[in-house]
C-alpha cells in the first residue's frame, strides 16, 4: 500500500534478545526459549515468541515461566553480541536515511521523507529495510509507518512478528479505534486497569472520552498525554542526536521491610552505576532524586538540588540514603518493592577546581579536600575496571550485592548515551 505522507517509520527488532540466541545457536530455532533465569530461580530477561504463546514474559520469575512452559529452554545472554548486532541493524537504517533516532538497542524511528525519491514510497522503504536486516544481519524486524511517531510505533506493534504495517493518511481513525488501549506508548498494566474500570478498553473509546475525565483518574500530565495520543496528536519529530537530560538506575525488590544495611547496599549499587556513567562522559549533576515504591504500587520521590554538580559514588550514595529514608519514614510502617536513583541538571565536569581551605571541609563539595579524595578514588577504580573488567574492584556494599537477578550488562544495553 502506497502512502506518500506516512513518512515516519518505527523499526523494531522482534523478540530481539531471544532472536539473537536463536541466530547464534540454530538448534534453538522454533523452540520456546528464555534468556536469563532458570527453572528454580532468577528472572527471565526476554522470551522468544514460541515461549510467549505460553504466557512467558520478560521480568517473570524463572520458576513460574518453567511451570507455564515445561519445555522452555533457558539460555544465558550474549551481551556483546546484542550490542554488535543491534549496531549492525542501525547501520542498515542509516543507509536508507540519515534521519534515524535510535531509542533503544533494538528500535529506532526514521524520517524517510527525503528518501522517497531514491527508494520509493514508505511501504517500499519498509520492505527494503526488512529484507536487508534479514539478509545481512539474520534477524526479523517489524516496521510501522505513519504520519506521527506515536502512530508509527503502534503500527509496528500491530505488525509483529516480522511484518510491515503502513497507516495511510486519512485512515488513522479506522486503524486506531478498535485497537486495545494498552498499545498506546506509556500505558502500563496499572493505567490500563484504571481505564478499564471506566469502561475504556479501546483507543477509540479513549479518544471519545473527555480529557478532563481521563485526567481526573490518571492525573493531569498522564491523562492529558494519553488523551492526545488517542487523538493521534503527536507533534514530535525525528531527532537524530540529543544529550540525555538525566541519568538513572532502579532496582525492583522482592516485597520487604526496609532495613538500613539492605537499603544502603541497593542504593550504593545504583549510585555506583549512575556515577560511573557520569564520569565516563565527563558529566556531573546538581539534582539527585530517589524513588521509592511501596506495596500497593504507592510511590514517593524525594529530590535535593546541590550548589555544585557531583559525580562521586560515595556522595551520591549518601545523598540517596538521606532522601530514601525521608520517604520511607514518612510512609512507616511500610514495605518497599523498588528503589531508584537519578541525577539531573547535568553539566560537563572534565576537571575539578580545588577550593582554598577557608571553610569546613564538606565531602559533598567536589573541590574540597575530602571531595577531591573521593574523586581520586573513583578515578582509580574506573581505570582498574576499564583494564580488568567491571567486577575487578568496587565499594564493599556493591561487591556484597553482586549476583542480582538481572545482570548489569543487560541493564546497560538499554541506557541512553550521555
Amino acid at each position: 500500500m502506497s502512502a506518500p505522507g506516512a513518512t515516519i517509520l518505527h523499526a523494531d527488532l522482534d523478540a530481539f534478545y531471544a532472536s539473537v540466541e536463536q541466530l547464534l545457536d540454530p538448534a534453538l530455532r522454533g523452540r520456546p526459549i528464555a534468556v536469563g533465569g532458570g527453572p528454580h530461580g532468577g528472572v527471565v530477561l526476554a522470551a522468544s515468541y514460541e515461549a510467549k504463546v505460553h504466557g512467558v514474559q520478560g521480568g517473570m520469575p524463572g520458576w513460574r515461566a518453567s511451570r507455564l512452559c515445561p519445555e522452555l529452554v533457558f539460555v544465558r545472554g550474549h551481551f556483546r553480541e546484542y550490542q554488535r548486532l543491534g549496531d549492525a541493524v542501525m547501520a542498515v537504517l542509516a543507509d536508507v536515511t540519515p534521519m534515524v533516532e535510535r531509542i533503544s538497542i533494538d528500535e529506532a524511528f526514521l524520517d524517510v521523507f527525503g528518501a522517497t525519491h531514491l527508494f520509493g514510497p514508505p511501504a517500499a522503504i519498509g520492505a527494503r529495510i526488512r529484507e536487508r536486516v534479514r539478509a545481512e544481519v539474520g534477524l526479523p524486524i517489524s516496521v510501522g509507518a505513519a504520519r506521527t511517531k506515536h502512530l508509527a510505533k503502534i503500527a509496528s506493534q500491530v505488525a509483529k512478528p516480522d511484518g510491515l504495517v503502513v497507516v495511510a493518511p486519512g485512515a488513522e481513525r479506522a486503524f486506531l479505534d478498535p485497537l486495545p488501549v494498552g498499545l498506546i506508548w506509556g500505558v502500563g498494566p496499572v493505567n490500563e486497569q484504571r481505564l478499564a474500570d471506566l469502561g475504556i478498553r479501546t483507543i477509540g473509546e479513549l479518544a471519545r472520552t473527555p480529557s478532563s475525565a481521563v485526567e481526573h483518574i490518571l492525573g493531569h500530565a498522564v491523562g492529558h498525554k494519553l488523551s492526545a495520543m488517542a487523538q493521534d496528536e503527536d507533534p514530535r519529530r525525528v531527532v537524530t542526536s540529543r544529550r540525555a537530560r538525566s541519568v538513572g538506575a532502579q532496582s525492583a525488590l522482592s516485597r520487604r521491610r526496609p532495613e538500613p544495611d539492605d537499603v544502603r547496599a541497593v542504593l550504593a549499587h545504583l549510585s555506583d552505576r549512575v556515577s560511573r556513567r557520569l564520569r565516563a562522559k565527563g558529566r556531573a549533576g546538581r539534582t539527585v532524586t530517589v524513588a521509592v515504591r511501596f506495596t500497593g504500587m504507592r510511590r514517593a520521590t524525594r529530590s535535593l538540588t546541590l550548589p555544585v554538580p557531583v559525580a562521586a559514588t560515595l556522595t551520591l550514595t549518601e545523598i540517596a540514603e538521606r532522601l530514601a529514608w525521608s520517604a520511607i519514614e514518612d510512609a512507616a510502617p511500610c514495605e518497599i518493592t523498588l528503589l531508584g536513583v537519578s541525577v539531573s541538571n547535568l553539566a560537563d565536569q572534565r576537571a575539578i577546581q580545588l577550593e582554598l581551605d577557608l571553610q569546613p571541609p564538606d565531602p559533598w563539595r567536589p573541590g574540597s579536600a575530602p571531595g577531591a579524595a573521593r574523586r581520586a578514588v573513583d578515578e582509580s577504580m574506573d581505570a582498574i575496571r576499564t583494564r580488568f573488567g567491571g567486577d575487578a574492584v568496587g565499594y564493599l556494599p556493591v561487591v556484597l550485592r553482586r549476583g542480582g537477578a538481572v545482570p548489569d550488562e543487560f541493564r546497560e544495553l538499554a541506557e541512553h548515551d550521555l
